[in-house]
């Protein structure tokens, strides 16, 4: 059994709606388990104007019955209450869509490349489908992901390691009910008032800022992923899947690029076998993953996000209509979305884990893959 998913929808169009296949039978699932990541990636000091509008949540359509999963394919709808104030621009009909073509194109963002590639001569047909707002609908996936693991105690957070210059000191034993407290969802109060300081002057020069966040995956087993072939390897996976978030620049898993300058008796991670608990490891600079497989350590993937590239003080451009030097066009954004990317993270970290892990035990119920897992977990302590 593989899990999958596809989202459809506009920024600004009538509603997204996700699909996901490959979800077994008897996952508890209601749309209050979707709501608080739904909320919390439209939190964080930095957010623009949007998530004023907007109070996402995920209307479950289909595959559940009474609060649990049949098996069948799952269709989460998400209603854009911002349509009200695009209906025409982003009508579907001919006969009533009010068109006022963009041709200013923004440095950074997709487009200029996306124009190039269909043919268009509106950066609305781009910018629409590119736009970061398609990631609530991979937040609603990824929380149906997240209860697929939850039912084996497979949990997955996250936290903001940095934002601009500004780097958190991140304790051996991180505080999650005090990350979502942090208006940046940082670990660090000190460099959290910091970070805050950042946006606020990024926003009054009329710019954005990045940073990097980190997703922690605890209760993974050993055996997920493979190295048998290049695309079964699920730190390529994993990467792939946190790279496809919008202005994700850069991926690590571990330690990451630390390991470049370091010797090897520094950087691998020393196995250990522990009575009745099994093998495990005295570090975790691996970030949980050997090889391609999960070791049964915490899984560890960190994400740069770049600054997003709608400035309030929009930079130097071209018109792709008249060819003539232009300001880039301005359309309602965020200075950071730092702390909402993590958020992000989690959703596809979770997602492609689900599907390794039903991959491993496969069943087609919760009760088969159940016993699946206890008879590997009972092989590999002894």
């Amino acid at each position: 059994m593989s899990l999958r998913f596809l989202t459809a929808g506009e920024s600004h169009g009538e509603r997204l709606t996700v699909i996901v296949d490959g979800v077994p039978a008897g996952v508890s699932l209601t749309a209050k388990d979707l709501a608080s990541d739904l909320a919390r990636r439209q939190a964080g000091h930095g957010r623009g104007g949007r998530m004023k509008i907007e109070q996402d949540a995920a209307r479950i359509v289909s595959g559940v019955r009474g609060g649990v999963t049949l098996g069948s394919p799952i269709t989460l709808d998400i209603a854009n209450r911002d349509w009200a104030n695009w209906s025409e621009v982003m009508s579907v009909d001919a006969e009533t869509v009010k068109r006022k073509p963009i041709t200013r194109v923004r440095p950074g963002h997709a487009d200029l490349a996306g124009m190039l590639k269909y043919g268009a001569n509106d950066a609305r047909d781009v910018l629409e489908r590119a736009s970061a707002r398609e990631t609530a609908a991979r937040v609603a996936a990824g929380g149906v992901a997240k209860q697929v693991l939850a039912s084996f105690d497979v949990r997955v957070h996250s936290y903001t390691a940095s934002i601009g210059e500004v780097r958190a000191s991140v304790p051996p034993t991180i505080d999650w009910p005090g990350v979502e407290a942090s208006p940046v969802r940082t670990p660090d109060s000190r460099a959290g008032q910091a970070m805050v300081e950042a946006i606020d002057a990024a926003r009054a020069a009329g710019d954005t800022l990045g940073g990097t966040f980190t997703v922690i995956a605890s209760g993974v087993p050993p055996g997920l992923g493979s190295y048998r072939q290049w695309d079964t390897r699920l730190d390529g996976l994993l990467a792939q899947a946190v790279m496809s978030i919008p202005a994700c620049k850069a991926v690590a898993i571990g330690i990451g690029f630390e390991v470049s300058a370091l010797p090897g008796s520094r950087v691998h991670d020393t196995p250990v076998y522990v009575e009745g608990k099994g093998f495990g490891h005295l570090s975790n600079r691996a970030g949980g993953l050997e090889g391609g497989v999960t070791n049964g350590e915490p899984v560890v993937v960190h994400g740069a996000m770049k600054p997003i590239s709608t400035l309030l003080k929009p930079m130097d451009s071209v018109d792709v209509k008249t060819r003539e030097p232009s300001r880039a066009h301005y359309e309602r954004s965020d200075i950071c979305v730092v702390p909402a990317a993590g958020v992000i993270a989690e959703a596809m970290v979770a997602l492609v884990l689900a599907n390794a892990f039903l991959e491993k035990f496969g069943g087609d119920s919760l009760p088969e893959i159940t016993r699946n897992l206890q008879g590997f977990l009972q092989q590999v302590r002894q």
